[in-house]
């Protein structure tokens, strides 16, 4: 009713359907989950600055927890969600050099309040137009997760997600102390508030080695007898493989600062590959290649006609316009006409 209700701001976690006639796993499927949030504003100042604070809030949750770099940006008219005033996502690279849209945020305006017929009694005593937002995020983060980080051996964890932090496998269980010792270990780190579980199973060793790493468990620490010895145990860590003795005493500090060091190799990693594939092309043929190797950084001239062709002929598609809009050439990647808009140009799921 009146403009002291306002911001209205509303968060849910839903499953959805969809109808996808080519499913993949967490990226495109019938049902799904996601998170979602819809917003209210008095002005269109404070719309679009929800809009924007969203966007970094999915972003810093990309980089920061999950290693995974990104592209921040504004989407074409063409790629935008219907009906919106602007559209803005952060684009990730997966190993197999393709891009994958992370989240969404978009800045409605009052475009749907005006349709709907909703308003509200504004400060000057007159009926206004709220304007909207909407964000939001799905279960395909962690298609993300697995196809940015996963090797050979299977899946690469980031620890702030990782269900399990820390595997505790004892090494010649059978062995006086060595499974008592176990136990007193996986208590002192799950009093740490460390994720931490143990292996007391009877399978070989190589075996456990095996399953944790394909679960992605990013520190496995080796308790054997000459371990209890030097009051030390050996860690292993999921992102390099690197082996290092550590002392017991003090153990549950120095893993959290090895996790730490973890999430940061693993964004280093990823930047650096993110990096390596992406070039700036000034030509058709040049763009042609770069696609099926990673991000084309081009100039744009806004004609969607262009974003078409480059769509019918290569099957890659505009990901969007990054916020550093330094230009990268003078002439449109395909049409060869004036061009102010920095692109970025892929494939993608």
């Amino acid at each position: 009713h009146s403009w002291r209700e306002l911001p209205l701001l509303y968060n849910q976690w839903c499953s959805v359907i969809r109808w996808e006639k080519t499913t993949r796993p967490f990226l495109r499927s019938r049902e799904f989950w996601w998170q979602e949030g819809h917003t209210i504003h008095e002005t269109a100042e404070e719309a679009v600055a929800e809009t924007e604070q969203q966007l970094n809030c999915y972003a810093d949750f990309f980089e920061k927890v999950l290693a995974i770099p990104v592209v921040r940006g504004r989407k074409t008219d063409k790629e935008k969600f219907a009906g919106a005033e602007a559209t803005y996502t952060v684009e990730c690279m997966m190993k197999d050099h393709k891009a994958l849209q992370g989240a969404t945020s978009h800045y409605f305006g009052d475009k749907f309040s005006r349709a709907y017929g909703v308003t509200f009694t504004g400060r000057d005593n007159k009926l206004q137009y709220p304007f909207q937002t909407s964000w939001g995020s799905t279960t395909r983060m962690i298609g993300a997760v697995i196809m940015a980080h996963g090797d050979n051996n299977g899946l690469v964890l980031p620890p702030k997600i990782a269900p399990v932090q820390v595997i505790v496998v004892p090494v010649a269980a059978h062995k006086p102390g060595v499974t008592e010792k176990a136990r007193e270990v996986l208590k002192q780190l799950q009093a740490m508030g460390i994720r931490a579980q143990a292996d007391f199973s009877d399978n070989s060793m190589g075996w456990k080695c095996a399953q944790h790493e394909m679960k992605g468990v990013p520190l496995r620490l080796e308790l054997g007898p000459r371990d209890i010895e030097k009051g030390a145990a050996m860690v292993v860590r999921r992102d390099t493989f690197e082996k290092a003795s550590l002392p017991l005493e003090g153990l549950d500090q120095a893993l959290l600062l090895m996790m730490k060091d973890i999430t940061a190799n693993m964004f280093r990693i990823a930047d650096e590959f993110r990096q390596s594939h992406t070039k700036v092309v000034t030509n058709m043929d040049e763009l042609g290649e770069q696609v099926n190797g990673g991000y084309a950084k081009a100039m744009w001239c806004g004609d969607q006609a262009c974003e078409d062709e480059i769509k019918a002929r290569f099957s890659a598609t505009s990901r969007n316009m990054p916020f550093d809009q330094t230009p990268v050439g003078e002439t449109c990647v395909c049409c060869g006409k004036k061009a102010h808009k920095v692109m970025y140009f892929a494939k993608a799921y």
